[in-house]
């Protein structure tokens, strides 16, 4: 049995470290799907079977365990900025600044709480307590990728090293961080006498007040002798594509237009438009009449149909000025983009490989389907080229040193906040340079999630070896109640100045501190007492500049404070 005791034993071998990654990576991944209460820790519980390895002496090299979390760091925030990217800038529009300015105010009152919490309850003559409470806030946030950027930073300034792990404050606050989240929205919804009933009401008497989103069907009667002998294609493209013709009588025969239909007068025709949109209509076509050659066509029945964004002339429209409702006659009830569910909101902006759920008339969902592309072979070819030269970028750009009076040391955005930052904008603009950014949401998923286990899975077998001592027999209570006060105390304070003040609906405060504190959790709970869509309209307004201002102020604070 000696071979197997030595491949357990032996640090240095290949075999014992793919062995402990996968056990604890394994281990990990399945007692973190337990739920208690209806919630669990998820991928996160990879970080406590590390701690729990490492104290056990179950570890490695420190050089291996560093370069695999620094590389699984950065695979995380590069396809993290690679998802938010499309929809970064876009979530400064129209309503988006004050849910991003109310975000913004819920994390500068962590970084106000937890600073407190330091003075009050720590000694700030031990320089391992600061960088301590860093760790504690992005537990009590459960921001991952803000803990991974903390010590990152922490690096450069001690670069012989330190006695402590921050990834132990974490450990602690992360649980309660969790419960807090989903309480403390709870109780804003108590603070403010809200009530659910009346918020889902008030959703849907706001969508129906739409005119721009309420289909009107009409019969036509072509007069205008601008018409005669133009095409259905020349038409719609007078009007902008604000109508879509379904039917057209032509000499007593019935047919389906297309786009090099020719109109004379006297065609009647059957088109469906934005309600708002009929007077101008009617005045340019011809006056409404009463027809009932198209009844039996009323009847067709309604279908439900996933399409991909592949057709590249779409790529940054805007869904509203679309009016898919009104003048295709279907209604896109789900956008999904790189694994995060967007609600279909006027302002969303389309990007290739976007893929969208239309409801409607069958021959319609077919119009649109052709319209967007939906060529899924088209995104099935790994991009993993532009990956990596992404990567590349972002390390570079990151390592840029940015000399500051008063810092020990250059302020550089270091392996979290340039990889990041790049594939943003790469996200964003890619396009423009010709690299092809999409990746299928399964593979964006997987590279992330394989990132976020090897980091998680190192950081917890590096701090396993001082957990005892640091958290047991030192301040491991003050940072259970000092996290649980980091993360209750702004939704409190945010989520009533969001009702009260700016009169925001419940259920949009509520994906907006999903967002804010980057939970998923949280906004699994709003869908669950929710009937509409602002939930995920609130998580996916704020859920990008919160996820950048999360790993740029982890290293800030330990840049400017704890050297």
């Amino acid at each position: 049995m000696d071979w197997l005791i030595n491949l357990f034993t032996t640090q240095d071998g290949v075999a014992h470290i793919v062995l402990l990654y996968s056990l604890v990576i394994a281990i990990g991944v399945y007692l973190g799907k337990l739920k208690i209460g209806g919630i669990s820790l998820g991928v996160t519980f990879i970080l406590f079977v590390g701690i729990l390895a490492g104290h056990i002496g179950f570890t490695g090299p420190i050089p291996t365990l560093t370069f695999l979390q620094d590389f699984g760091l950065i695979l995380f925030v590069f396809m993290i900025g690679l998802q938010v990217g499309p929809g970064f800038f876009e979530s400064f529009g129209k309503g988006g600044i004050k849910l991003n300015m109310l975000s913004c105010v819920a994390i500068a009152l962590n970084i106000i709480v937890m600073f407190a919490c330091y003075y009050i309850f720590f000694d700030t003559n031990n320089q391992t307590n600061l960088p301590m409470m860093v760790g504690t806030m992005y537990g009590a946030v459960t921001n991952t990728p803000g803990l991974g950027a903390a010590k990152e930073a922490l690096s450069s300034v001690f670069p012989n090293g330190t006695d402590f792990d921050i990834a132990s404050g974490y450990a602690c606050a992360y649980p309660l961080g969790v419960i807090g989240i989903i309480g403390a929205t709870i109780a804003v919804r108590y603070i403010c006498k809200i009530d659910l009933n009346e918020e889902n009401e008030k959703l849907n008497s706001e969508e129906a007040e739409n005119p721009h989103a309420k289909p009107h069907p009409m019969y036509l009667k072509v007069d205008n002798a601008y018409l005669a002998g133009r095409t259905l294609e020349e038409i719609s493209s007078f009007l902008k594509g604000e109508i879509v013709c379904t039917r057209i009588m032509h000499n007593g025969v019935v047919s389906l237009p297309k786009r090099d239909t020719v109109f004379e007068l006297g065609d009647e025709i059957l088109v469906v438009c934005a309600e708002a949109d009929v007077p101008a209509i009617t005045a340019f076509i011809g006056p409404q009449i009463d027809a009932n050659w198209h009844e039996e066509d009323q009847k067709q029945p309604m279908v439900s149909r996933r399409i991909v964004v592949t057709n590249s002339s779409m790529n940054g429209k805007t869904l509203g000025k679309m009016h898919f409702s009104s003048v295709y006659g279907v209604n896109i009830t789900r956008i999904s983009r790189q694994g995060m569910d967007l609600f279909a909101s006027r302002n969303h902006h389309f990007h290739v490989g976007d893929k969208i759920m239309v409801v409607g008339p069958e021959e319609n969902v077919e119009r649109v389907a052709d319209m967007m592309g939906n060529s899924q072979k088209r995104l099935n070819a790994p991009n993993i080229a532009t990956i990596f030269v992404g990567i590349v970028v972002g390390i570079l750009f990151g390592s840029l040193p940015l000399t500051i009076p008063g810092m020990p040391v250059p302020l550089k955005l270091g392996l979290a906040g340039g990889p990041l930052i790049i594939a943003i904008l790469l996200g964003r603009f890619g396009y423009r340079m010709h690299l092809v950014t999409y990746t299928t949401t399964s593979a964006n998923m997987m590279l992330r999630e394989f990132g976020l286990a090897l980091f998680l899975a190192s950081v917890g077998i590096k701090a396993g070896n001082g957990f005892w001592e640091t958290v047991v027999q030192g301040d491991g209570l003050k940072y259970v109640y000092t996290g649980f006060l980091i993360t209750i105390i702004p939704i409190l304070i945010v989520g009533t100045i969001a009702r009260l003040k700016y009169k925001f609906n419940y259920f949009t405060i509520m994906g907006m501190l999903a967002g804010t504190y980057t939970d998923p959790p949280a906004l699994a709970y709003a869908n669950s007492v929710c009937n509409g869509e602002a939930p995920a309209i609130g998580y996916s307004t704020v859920y990008p500049l919160s996820m950048f201002l999360r790993i740029l102020v982890a290293q800030l604070i330990i840049l400017f404070c704890c050297g």
